[in-house]
């Protein structure tokens, strides 16, 4: 039933894309100055002009087809189902959010092709093997994607229907993946069970909890007990500081540089905002604020890993790809605060990420075959986005 109506919204998509972007449409500056708001939406412009000049035929962003010397682990062909179906989710989220939709039908014609990628693939998506358990990220990014998908096209009650079935479904893939003590990570280092032994990740765990408390707030149902588990294990990896362990692996190893401060810099904030979201009243404006503050003051931590080619070789154990994971999160925590403290912490967001930004309008931050210039862009595109508005 799911997938005759994913077929039946699939064949109802239009398609077609070309010309160049026009510039987002312009929000209220608030706290941001008129010239670096201009600055902003040129660099959202020319973010928008990468995404449309590299969206893959059949609607997808991100390939198998670069490699290096030492790469990720990627079981094919799953493993890489699940990458293109994650970035491809990450890229329609940012060309809803901040593409200039209603400027430049060539982005809602990208947009409409995306979704019919998602509603065909979203439905197909799979743990790749055993020990991989990488879908759960396909599966998390899925569900923000169908919830920004949700408000495109408020009258269309039909559509409406599908996209939650859509992340109901994800919500429940997320509950079959879970790991045996709550929480999620992304590769069973153990005992490669149906359902995953519990090698939970600070950072994964957050990104589902995020995920669903989107979900949650469209209707769709998610259970209570599925959420107090992932609070559980993200508790079980929080240290009093608001620093996160990058692993229940390392429980006992907390003295370890990627588990103190330096190394915590991008999973304190996913992992604060997940808890926040979720009703803990401890992650106050002063400890979002704090962290924030941190991730501005000592961003060399982070940046000194950008494009290094092996994970985790920087110093305190950082890897590239924790980079514009932690700035997107850092922007959602930027909006959890009040309006009158946003905008210091909008304005340093902004000037970390605009001079970032590649000669071809991408953002990267760590190379990963031909996946990393897709959710580098669209997470530095959402992030920017929030700086705007």
């Amino acid at each position: 039933m799911m997938k005759a109506a994913a077929c039946m919204a699939v064949a109802a998509l239009s398609a077609g894309l070309g010309g160049c972007a026009a510039a987002p449409a312009a929000g209220p500056t608030r706290g941001v100055s008129p010239e670096l708001a201009g600055r902003i939406d040129a660099a959202l412009q020319r973010g928008t002009g990468y995404l449309l000049a590299h969206q893959n035929a059949d609607g997808s962003w991100g390939t198998a087809g670069r490699t290096k010397d030492l790469n990720i682990y990627a079981p094919a062909p799953g493993a890489h189902h699940v990458f293109r179906v994650s970035v491809t989710s990450l890229c329609v989220a940012a060309l809803i959010e901040a593409g200039g939709e209603r400027a430049d039908p060539n982005v809602a014609a990208a947009i409409d092709r995306a979704e019919g990628f998602l509603f065909a693939e979203l439905p197909e998506l799979r743990r790749p093997e055993p020990r991989s358990v990488y879908n759960v990220w396909g599966h998390a990014y899925g569900i923000e994607a169908l919830a920004r998908m949700y408000a495109r096209r408020p009258g269309d009650e039909a559509r409406r229907r599908l996209l939650r079935e859509l992340m109901a479904q994800q919500v429940q893939f997320l509950r079959t993946f879970e790991s045996l003590r709550g929480g999620w990570g992304y590769i069973d280092y153990l005992e490669k069970t149906k359902r995953p032994t519990p090698v939970n990740v600070s950072s994964t765990t957050a990104t589902c909890l995020v995920a669903l408390r989107e979900a949650q707030s469209l209707g769709v149902h998610v259970p209570a007990e599925l959420v107090a588990r992932g609070k559980e294990a993200l508790y079980r990896m929080q240290n009093p500081d608001f620093t996160y362990i990058y692993s229940e692996l390392m429980y006992f190893y907390r003295g370890k540089l990627i588990n103190r401060a330096p190394g915590s810099l991008a999973r304190s904030q996913g992992c604060n905002l997940a808890l926040r979201l979720w009703g803990d009243g401890r992650i106050t404006d002063a400890v979002l604020e704090e962290w924030l503050d941190r991730l501005w003051d000592r961003n060399g931590w982070l940046s000194r890993a950008r494009k290094m080619p092996i994970p985790h070789e920087s110093w305190w154990g950082v890897a590239g790809y924790f980079y514009y994971w932690g700035h997107y999160y850092a922007a959602m925590c930027v909006e959890q605060l009040p309006p009158a403290r946003r905008a210091r912490h909008q304005a340093r967001l902004a000037e970390i990420l605009i001079p970032l930004q590649e000669t071809d309008g991408s953002w990267w931050d760590y190379p990963m075959y031909d996946y990393h210039y897709a959710w580098g862009t669209a997470m530095a595109m959402m992030a920017l986005h929030r700086c705007r508005n």
